[in-house]
């Protein structure tokens, strides 16, 4: 999955007409995506045990610093403490329930604005207003309730419950967000879509020549890309024309940076898309059959504070997000509205789409 291997298989593509194939093509029921049942399942056996990227590092940058939002369904807080580590939390107050933290912001300590019951940046319950009202209470048995939390490749992971879905199969990334890059733009959208026909819509280029032909097809290609699959993930390519250019740079000197576009599917609903300027961590929190919360945590793609490199992801994400987001958007929703005609009892992934196969297969597998 290194850089120089993926522009070599791009360049082979390109001298031979061709494009990654996959080996199967998978029926995925329509019922799937209108079930009620299903989804209440994908939720709790999957969504919830599943090792998720919750946000960016980057968005915690500081002791205190906090994001509290629901997270399959689960209202959650996310704190980097005074030791400098994530932690996170059920998202309640131990007293009556009340969420502690909303938003995000920073803070020294979670008071609860019902009662004032105060928690520090460890969980720890220390103050209790009225405290003789609680004869024989035990603050230490009584912590913001907490859940496994880890940082790693520049993500904040979050596992609700145990025993978590299996491996997360990530060791063998090199990188994803590094500490070069700098957060500046969060966004939350409300789509009246289903969670899983949202997130196909980012991991196939089969759609870019009827979908896209004015705004990303004259820079990039139709139907060429390279897809790699790691464990529960996938990755897929999408190049630019311009990395023809590749062909007459020696192997070992190729660089790939604003050449391509990579998205990373995290299983199961989070998606990095790699742009040339910006990257975004996009995050599909399912509300309803047909409803999904979609936040977005935009980061530069390196260059630390500089303000040129921020004026170049600024422009960069105003491209994508005005042109092509926009022409997906409008698809994936018309698909959604396209259920009700009971035209279909199945949608057919190809060989083209093998990403969307490989994802299908691997939740059918842990719902299993």
């Amino acid at each position: 999955m290194d850089d120089r291997s993926v522009a070599q298989r791009v360049l082979d593509h390109i001298a031979n007409g061709t494009t990654d194939i996959g080996e199967e093509v998978w029926r995925e029921p329509v019922a799937n995506y209108q079930s009620k049942e299903r989804l209440a399942a994908e939720i709790e056996r999957v969504l919830r045990r599943s090792p998720t990227p919750f946000c960016p590092a980057a968005a915690l940058p500081e002791i205190g610093s906090y994001i509290a939002r629901d997270a399959a369904g689960t209202p959650t807080v996310v704190v980097r403490g005074v030791d400098g580590k994530v932690r996170a939390f059920r998202n309640a107050c131990r007293h009556r329930g009340m969420q502690v933290a909303s938003d995000s912001g920073c803070t020294r300590a979670f008071v609860c604005r019902y009662h004032g019951w105060t928690y520090n940046l460890e969980g720890r319950l220390r103050h209790i207003p009225h405290e003789e009202g609680f004869p024989g209470f035990d603050k230490e048995a009584h912590p913001l309730v907490p859940m496994t939390a880890s940082e790693r490749f520049g993500l904040v992971f979050v596992t609700q419950d145990e025993p978590a879905l299996g491996d997360d199969s990530l060791g063998g990334l090199d990188k994803l967000i590094s500490p070069e890059q700098r957060l500046f733009a969060t966004a939350e959208r409300e789509f009246e879509v289903n969670w899983k026909i949202l997130l196909e819509g980012f991991i196939e280029g089969y759609h870019i020549k009827s979908t896209h032909p004015e705004s990303f097809l004259p820079y990039g290609f139709d139907n060429l890309n390279v897809i790699d699959l790691f464990g529960r993930h996938s990755r897929v390519t999408y190049p630019f024309q311009r990395i023809k250019k590749l062909a007459k740079v020696p192997p070992a000197e190729r660089r790939v940076d604003g050449l391509l576009t990579y998205v990373y599917h995290l299983f199961p609903n989070v998606l990095i898309t790699v742009l040339s300027r910006h990257t975004n961590v996009v995050i599909l929190e399912p509300l309803a059959v047909d409803r999904t919360r979609q936040i977005t945590y935009t980061l530069t793609n390196g260059g630390g504070d500089d303000p040129a490199a921020l004026a170049e992801a600024r422009r960069d994400a105003d491209f994508v997000g005005n042109t092509g987001a926009q022409e997906d958007r409008a698809v994936v929703q018309a698909i959604q509205r396209g259920l009700g005609s009971r035209a279909n009892d199945a949608f057919i992934f190809g060989h083209y789409e093998s990403a969307i196969v490989h994802f299908h297969k691997t939740l059918t597998a842990a719902l299993a």
